[in-house]
């Protein structure tokens, strides 16, 4: 088990997660209404709902880099605000284009796996981090949580709530993250001390080799 301040932060990181996770399926269930509002084809409908997978997907890569260059703390922070601001203004989108725009900001929060990983690797001893792994992988059940929050706020206030309360979520959320969390003891990439002792230890290897030589 890990300690109790990294146990914390495995806490709200997962949470964070959880809550990305659940907005990134949004429009699994808040599709079905705009369907029916904009009249939408079997075709516009699968490209809605395939948006933010997609930028999920592409910016894995990018986000996992930035999280080693810039810390995981301050990346996912900052997933948290940027997409808290576009589910706002996704409940005020009137036209396919927009809904498709927004999606693709809204994809970002399906990279935050990248971001979270790392970030939580970074505070496990090895002895506890296939544990810390398996706990943070558990925030995919924001998916189904979703099936159950989406369907009722739209039967009950209309298709607009969901990104509206899910908004809310995500700034609340930041704001517990923020104040739960530790700085990325990683944040740097190549200039933190673990990784300047294995370019010296490199360093002395070469240096061994030549003399030898």
């Amino acid at each position: 088990m890990p300690k109790s301040g990294n146990l914390l932060v495995l806490l709200v990181t997962t949470w964070a997660f959880t809550a990305c996770f659940a907005v990134w399926t949004m429009f699994g269930v808040t599709g079905i209404p705009i369907r029916a509002q904009l009249n939408l084809d079997s075709t516009e409908v699968g490209l809605l709902t395939a948006t933010p997978v997609l930028t999920g997907a592409l910016f894995r890569l990018p986000l996992g880099i930035w999280t080693d260059r810039f810390g995981g703390r301050a990346i996912m922070l900052l997933l948290l605000l940027g997409c808290a601001i576009s589910l706002w203004i996704s409940s005020y989108a009137t036209a396919l284009w927009q809904f498709l725009l927004l999606g693709l900001a809204l994809g970002l929060v399906g990279a935050s796996f990248s971001v979270g990983t790392p970030y939580v690797a970074r505070f496990s001893p090895k002895e506890s981090r296939g544990f810390a792994m398996g706990f943070f992988g558990a925030g995919t059940t924001g998916a189904a949580l979703n099936m159950f929050v989406a369907p009722f706020l739209v039967g009950n206030y209309g298709w607009q709530s969901v990104p509206r309360v899910y908004a809310v979520a995500l700034l609340v959320t930041a704001a517990l993250f923020w104040l739960l969390s530790a700085p990325d003891p990683g944040a740097g990439g190549g200039n933190t001390p673990s990784a300047r002792l294995s370019r010296r230890a490199a360093g002395q290897r070469v240096r061994s080799l030549v003399r030898s030589s």
